[in-house]
C-alpha cells in the first residue's frame, strides 16, 4: 500500500539545469547543496534568487515551493503552487496544496471543482477531499458516498477510508455507527493507530460505555501508560465522559488525512513525502500534538534541528505531550552540537517535572554521553526511585544505569545491575554484549562470559560491534587463528571505527602479520580521535610491535 503512495506522488528533487545565459552560479550550487542535505530554508531562499533571473523556470518554481512548505512556510508555498497551476505545469506537491489551502479557507467547493478539473494528488487524497469537503458543505450523504466508494473499490485503502469514515460520523453524532466501524465488526478491518485508539475510547465514554473504555485503554496502553493516556483513564474511572476532538470540522478531517499518511509511509533519507503530508497536516490543525511531534522528529532526521526546535516549540504548554515535546527539542538541540544547552534546557525540566522518570532518565542519557557519569548516576538514581516497582518496561533504564556504574570503575555495583537486566531481557544482545565484554576484559566467569558474546552475535550477526567483542575475546583467551576472521569480519562491518581497526591490528600482530597489523594500527589513526583510542600507545605500537597478552585464566 506505501508503494503505492508514494508511486502516486512523483517529484523530482533535483533542481532544473538555468540558461547558461544566466549569471546565477552561486545561487545555483547553494541550491544543489542545499537539496542534497535538506536545508529547507536554503532550498527555498536560493530557488528564490534562482526565481529573479529566471522566472519562467518550472525547476526552480517547484523547488521554491517545497522549500518553504517543508520549510513551515505554508503561506508562502501556496503562492508558488498558485503560480505553478497556473502555468499550466504538472505538480502533485502544487495541487496538494492548493487542496489544502482550501481547507485552509474552508472554500469546500474549490476543492471539489479542483478534483473534478482533474487536479490529482493521489489515489486516496482525491476521495477523501471530496468527502470531507461534502461534509464542510453539509452533505453527509455525500460525504459517505465518497468514503464508500474507497472502501469498495481500493481493497489496500479501505483500512483508511473506513477510519476515515468513523471519524466523520462521530464528527456528526452518529457515535453508535462510528463505534462498530471501529471495532472492525461493521464494514472490515481497521489497523487503528495509537490516535484512532484514543478517538474509540473517546467515543465509548460518549455512549455511556465506561467499562468497555477502561477495558480498551488497559489493553492497548498497559498499566503506565504515558500523561495523555493516563489523563484519560483517570478522567473514565471518575464516570467523566472523555469529549470527542480527533476532528472538529471538515479540515481537521483533511489534516487527519494528511497525518494518517505521513506516519503510514516509510521513513527513508532523501525521501521527502512523509515530512510533505506533516506538514499539511499542521498548516490545517497547527494544535495537532501528534503531527507536532512527528514533524519535528521527521525533521530532526533531516538534521535540520533549528526547524525541528520550532516545532516542538508549537506545543502548548498545557497539552500533556509538551513534555515529549521539551525531550525532543533538548534532543535536537544535543544532536545540533549545542550539548550545554540541551543539559540545561533538560534540567530545568526535570525541576519543572521533579516526579517525571522519562525527564530524569534523559537528563542521565545527555550527561553520559557527556562522560559525566557521577551527574549521569544521580539521574538515573533519582529517576529509579521515583518507581513504585522496576518491571521490564524499565530495561532501558537500569542498562544504562548499569553502563554508568562500570564507566565509573564500580563494577561491584555493575555487575549485579547488569544482571538484573537480564532476568527481564534474558536474550538482549546489546546487554549480554556489554556484560560479556566487561567480564572478559577483568578476566572473570570466562566460559560464562564468552557465551554470553556468542549468543549476542548469533541475534545480530551484522553488528560491528559485537562481533568485534567476540574477536576481542577470542584474542584476550590466547586463541588467536580464531580471533582473525571474526575480527576481520568486525572491521568490514564498520571500516572507519578506529577501535575495530586497533583491535584487528592487535590480532594479526598475535599471529606473526606484522605489516598488516602495522597498517591497520595506522587505518585506526586515521579514523582519530575516538575517546577510548589511546593515540600515543598505538603510535609505539607502529613503532615497536605489541606483544600478545598470555591467556587468561578464569579470574573468578
Amino acid at each position: 500500500m506505501c508503494a503505492s503512495l508514494l508511486a502516486s506522488l512523483p517529484f523530482d528533487p533535483a533542481p532544473a539545469q538555468p540558461r547558461p545565459d544566466i549569471g546565477v552560479a552561486g545561487a545555483f550550487l547553494s541550491s544543489r547543496v542545499a537539496v542534497t542535505h535538506s536545508d529547507f530554508e536554503e532550498m527555498a531562499a536560493s530557488h528564490d534568487r534562482l526565481l529573479q533571473t529566471d522566472p519562467d523556470n518550472p525547476g526552480f518554481r517547484e523547488l521554491s515551493m517545497q522549500g518553504h512548505l517543508l520549510a513551515g512556510n505554508f503561506e508562502r508555498a501556496v503562492e508558488r503552487a498558485a503560480e505553478i497551476t497556473a502555468s499550466g505545469s504538472a505538480s502533485n506537491v502544487a495541487n496538494l496544496l492548493m487542496q489544502a489551502d482550501a481547507f485552509n479557507r474552508s472554500v469546500y467547493d474549490v476543492a471539489i471543482a479542483a478534483i473534478e478539473d482533474g487536479a490529482q494528488t493521489g489515489p486516496l487524497t482525491d476521495p477523501m477531499a471530496r468527502a470531507w469537503a461534502e461534509l464542510g458543505r453539509g452533505s453527509m450523504s455525500d460525504a459517505l458516498a465518497a468514503f464508500d466508494v474507497v472502501i469498495a473499490e481500493r481493497e489496500e485503502l479501505a483500512p483508511f477510508a473506513l477510519y476515515f469514515k468513523a471519524l466523520a460520523l462521530a464528527f456528526v453524532g452518529d457515535l453508535e455507527r462510528a463505534e462498530t466501524l471501529l471495532t472492525g465488526e461493521a464494514e472490515g478491518p481497521i489497523g487503528l493507530s495509537r490516535r484512532g485508539v484514543v478517538a474509540h475510547i473517546s467515543i465509548l465514554s460518549q455512549l455511556g460505555r465506561m467499562d468497555d473504555a477502561l477495558q480498551l485503554t488497559d489493553a492497548m496502553f498497559g498499566a503506565a501508560p504515558d500523561q495523555d493516556v493516563a489523563e484519560l483513564r483517570a478522567a473514565l474511572r471518575e464516570g467523566r465522559a472523555i469529549p470527542f476532538e480527533t476532528i472538529t470540522s471538515a479540515r481537521d478531517g483533511m489534516a487527519e488525512t494528511y497525518f494518517t499518511l505521513a506516519a503510514a509511509l516509510p521513513v527513508e533519507r532523501g525521501d521527502w513525502l512523509p515530512l510533505i503530508y506533516a506538514r499539511l497536516a499542521l498548516a490545517l490543525r497547527p494544535d495537532h500534538a501528534e503531527a507536532i511531534l512527528f514533524t519535528g522528529q521527521l525533521l530532526e532526521r533531516a538534521e535540520q534541528y533549528s526547524l525541528a526546535n520550532a516545532v516542538y516549540d508549537r506545543m502548548p504548554a498545557d497539552n500533556p505531550q509538551y513534555l515529549a515535546a521539551q525531550l525532543g527539542k533538548a534532543n535536537a538541540l544535543a544532536r545540533s552540537g549545542d550539548v550545554e544547552r540541551a543539559i540545561e534546557s533538560l534540567r530545568a525540566l526535570s525541576r519543572d517535572r521533579p516526579d517525571s522518570v522519562l525527564v530524569h532518565s534523559a537528563l542521565g542519557d545527555q550527561l553520559r554521553r557527556e562522560e559525566e557519569f557521577e551527574q549521569a548516576e544521580a539521574a538515573y538514581a533519582h529517576a529509579l526511585d521515583l518507581l513504585e516497582s522496576v518491571e521490564e518496561r524499565h530495561w532501558v533504564l537500569l542498562y544504562t544505569r548499569a553502563i554508568t556504574l562500570e564507566r565509573l570503575g564500580e563494577w561491584e555495583r555493575a555487575e549485579p545491575e547488569f544482571r538484573r537486566v537480564l532476568e527481564f531481557v534474558p536474550d538482549e544482545p546489546q546487554v549480554l554484549n556489554y556484560l560479556g565484554y566487561s567480564l572478559i576484559d577483568k578476566g572473570m566467569k570466562l566460559d560464562e562470559a564468552l557465551g554470553m558474546i556468542e549468543r549476542a552475535v548469533e541475534a545480530e550477526p551484522d553488528s560491528g560491534y559485537i562481533v568485534d567483542s567476540l574477536g576481542w575475546a577470542y584474542y584476550r583467551l590466547g586463541r588467536y587463528d580464531e580471533a582473525v576472521p571474526v575480527m576481520e569480519r568486525a572491521v568490514e562491518l564498520m571500516p572507519t571505527d578506529p577501535i575495530l581497526n586497533d583491535h584487528l591490528g592487535d590480532v594479526y600482530w598475535a599471529v606473526g602479520r606484522e605489516r598488516e597489523a602495522r597498517f591497520q594500527w595506522r587505518r585506526a589513526l586515521s579514523f582519530a580521535p575516538h575517546p577510548d583510542l589511546d593515540v600515543d600507545l598505538v603510535r609505539r605500537k607502529i613503532e615497536q610491535g605489541k606483544t600478545p597478552p598470555d591467556a587468561m585464566t578464569d579470574a573468578q
